[in-house]
C-alpha cells in the first residue's frame, strides 16, 4: 500500500532527525579541537543507491559531495553484494571520489530483512594524516603523495570486527594518532546511532515503505528545484573571479570563470573557462567543485518567500543541474595533482557562481564574502621534543545583501565552522592568543556595508614551533555588487623581537622561536549598492561602534 503525504512528511523529518542525532554523537564523543570545537564534520543519510536523502546542518562542501563519493565507491571499488550490515568502509582518497586527505569519510549500510534499504555516512576533517606539514595542509606540495596517507576504499570494520591491520597502518603514519583514532571511533559510533534510527523507522513502515519514501522525497526536492529554476529568466550569465596563486608559481593568478545557462527548468554550468590544474595544492576534484555549483544554485533558489515551494537539501536537487568541467582543469584536477587546498577553489568558485546568479536573481544574491579558508597550523616543540598540533581555520566577513549589511566575522559559503575557544587552546598547548578582534575598515563600502574580517594573533610559548599557512585573498579582494566597494585584503605578519615583517600566505614549516608572534588579518565582505546611498544614521553608528574609521567614512562615503 502506497504511503500517504503525511507519512512521507513524517519519514522525511525522521530521516533529518537521524542525521542530526548522528551529528550530536560526533560532537559529544570526538577528541580533537578541529572536530569537537571547530565543528569541521558532517553527517548524512543515503538511499540504497547512495543518493543523499537527508543531512545535518553542517558543512555544505561535505554534504554536497558525500553522495558522489559513496556512488563512486559502489560503482568502482566495493562490490555492494559483499558489503554486509556490520561492515564500515572508509576512504579519504580524492581520486576515489573524495575531496582532500584530511577528510576521512565512513559509510555503513542499513539492512532490513536481508535487504539493503539505506546507508549512513560521516565525514570528519582530521587533525593530521601525515605529509609534509603538521595538519596535513602543506602549502608547497606538488603531488598528492606529499600530502599525507591516502586510504583507498577499505573495510575498517568487517562482520563487526575491526581490521586491526588498517588501524595499525593509520596509527603508524600520522602525528597525533590518539586524536585521529579517537575521532574515527566517534564516526563509527555516529554510524551506529544513525543505523539504529533507521531500523526504528523500518520497524514501523517496513523495507518497502522506506524505499518508497526515499524515492518520493528525492522526487519532491527535484520538482521544487525545477519550479524554482523555471521561475528564473532564461539566458546565459557569466562571471569571473581569481585566486591569487598556487603557492608555487607566485603571482600567477588562477582563473575561475562561470558560464551559467538557464534553460527552462534546468541549469547548465560551464566551467571550461577556468584555469588548467596548477602545480601547487590549490586544485579541486570534480566532487569538490560540483558541491560549490550545487550549493550556489540551491541558495539562489531559496528566497524565503511564503509562495516558494520548499525543498529538502538532498540529491534530488542536483538532478536539474548539469556541470561541464574539463578534465585536467583546476576544477577537475587529475591524479597525481595535490588538492589539499581544494576549499580555496570551491570558495572562489562559489563567489563566481554568486556573481553570475546576481544577474539572474539580483534581489537574492549578496556581494562576495571573504571566499577563503584561512588555514593555520602550529606544531609546537617542547624542550623534551614533545609535540602538539593545532589546526585553526579562520574566517572573514560576509558580503552585504540587497536588504541588509554583511555579517561580521561569520563562517560563510562552503564551510560552516565555529571558532576554537581561546581557553581551550591555551589550556592544551604552549600558545597564547594575544589578540582577537574585529578588523576596522575591512568591510566593503556600500549602501549596505560588507561584514568585517577579524584579527587573531598567536604567541609561541614553547621552545620552538613550526608554522604552516595555506590561505588566499591577499591580492584579489572580495568584490562588491551594484556599485558597492570591495573588501580589504588579508595580511599575515610575523612579529619577532618587536619587528614586524610579512609572511607569505602559503608557507610551510616556518620556524618560530619562543616569544614570536604571528598575526592574521582576514578580509571582510564586499559592499552592496553605492556608498553615497548609505543611511547617514547607520554610517554614524558604524563610526561609533568602531566598524568604520572617520577617515574611511570620509574617503568612501563622501
Amino acid at each position: 500500500m502506497a504511503l500517504g503525504p503525511i507519512e512521507i512528511e513524517v519519514i522525511r523529518n525522521a530521516l533529518t532527525a537521524a542525521a542530526a542525532e548522528m551529528d550530536v554523537t560526533v560532537w559529544r564523543t570526538s577528541r580533537s579541537t578541529i572536530v569537537r570545537e571547530l565543528l569541521d564534520y558532517s553527517t548524512a543519510v543515503f538511499d540504497a543507491a547512495g543518493n543523499n536523502v537527508a543531512q545535518s546542518a553542517r558543512i555544505p562542501g561535505h554534504l554536497n559531495s558525500m553522495s558522489h563519493f559513496l556512488r563512486e565507491i559502489l560503482d568502482k571499488y566495493i562490490d555492494p553484494d559483499t558489503w554486509g550490515p556490520d561492515d564500515v568502509v572508509i576512504s579519504n582518497d580524492p581520486y576515489c571520489g573524495g575531496q582532500h586527505l584530511p577528510d576521512i569519510t565512513a559509510f555503513k549500510p542499513v539492512f532490513v530483512d536481508g535487504r539493503r534499504i539505506a546507508f549512513v555516512g560521516t565525514l570528519c576533517h582530521h587533525i593530521d594524516v601525515g605529509g609534509l606539514a603538521a595538519g596535513s595542509y602543506a602549502a608547497k606540495a606538488i603531488e598528492i603523495f606529499q600530502e599525507g596517507l591516502r586510504i583507498p576504499p577499505v573495510k575498517l570494520i568487517e562482520n563487526g570486527k575491526r581490521n586491526e591491520g588498517i588501524w595499525a597502518m593509520i596509527r603508524q603514519n600520522i602525528r597525533k594518532p590518539d586524536l585521529l583514532l579517537g575521532d574515527l571511533t566517534s564516526q563509527i559510533a555516529s554510524l551506529d546511532v544513525g543505523a539504529a534510527a533507521l531500523h526504528r523507522l523500518a520497524a514501523r513502515y517496513g523495507a518497502d515503505g522506506m524505499m518508497e519514501a526515499s524515492a518520493r522525497i528525492l522526487d519532491m526536492s527535484e520538482a521544487a528545484m525545477r519550479a524554482a529554476i523555471g521561475a528564473m529568466p532564461d539566458g546565459t550569465y557569466e562571471f569571473t573571479d581569481f585566486l591569487d596563486d598556487d603557492g608555487i608559481d607566485i603571482g600567477k593568478p588562477i582563473r575561475l570563470h562561470v558560464s551559467l545557462k538557464v534553460h527552462g527548468e534546468e541549469i547548465t554550468v560551464d566551467l571550461s573557462g577556468c584555469s588548467a590544474q596548477v602545480t601547487g595544492p590549490t586544485n579541486a576534484t570534480l566532487a569538490s567543485s560540483n558541491s560549490a555549483v550545487m550549493f550556489a544554485i540551491m541558495c539562489a533558489s531559496m528566497s524565503g518567500n511564503s509562495g516558494d515551494e520548499a525543498f529538502l537539501a538532498n540529491a534530488g536537487c542536483y538532478r536539474p543541474i548539469h556541470t561541464v568541467a574539463p578534465v585536467g582543469s583546476v576544477v577537475n584536477a587529475q591524479f597525481p595533482a595535490p588538492v589539499v587546498h581544494r576549499v580555496a577553489v570551491t570558495h572562489r568558485l562559489l563567489n563566481a557562481m554568486f556573481g553570475a546568479l546576481h544577474q539572474v536573481v539580483p534581489e537574492r544574491i549578496p556581494a562576495a564574502y571573504y571566499g577563503n579558508s584561512y588555514v593555520t597550523t602550529f606544531q609546537t616543540v617542547a624542550a623534551n621534543n614533545s609535540r602538539e598540533v593545532l589546526v585553526e581555520i579562520e574566517i572573514g566577513g560576509s558580503g552585504a545583501h540587497p536588504a541588509k549589511d554583511g555579517v561580521n566575522a561569520y563562517a560563510s559559503g562552503m564551510h560552516n565552522n565555529s571558532n576554537i575557544p581561546i581557553e581551550m587552546i591555551e589550556s592544551q598547548m604552549p600558545l597564547t592568543i594575544t589578540r582577537y578582534e574585529l578588523l576596522r575598515d575591512s568591510g566593503g563600502a556600500g549602501m549596505r556595508r560588507g561584514g568585517l574580517g577579524l584579527a587573531r594573533e598567536w604567541r609561541v610559548d614553547s621552545a620552538s614551533c613550526l608554522f604552516t599557512a595555506n590561505m588566499d585573498r591577499f591580492v584579489h579582494a572580495p568584490y562588491g555588487l551594484a556599485g558597492g566597494g570591495p573588501a580589504s585584503l588579508g595580511k599575515l605578519i610575523h612579529v619577532q623581537g618587536g619587528v614586524e615583517h610579512d609572511l607569505p600566505p602559503k608557507s610551510d614549516n616556518v620556524v618560530l622561536k619562543q616569544g614570536d608572534r604571528v598575526r592574521l588579518e582576514t578580509s571582510g565582505g564586499g559592499g552592496f549598492g553605492p556608498p553615497t546611498r548609505r543611511d547617514r544614521a547607520l554610517l554614524a553608528q558604524d563610526v561609533a561602534l568602531g566598524y568604520i574609521s572617520a577617515e574611511d567614512a570620509k574617503a568612501h562615503y563622501a
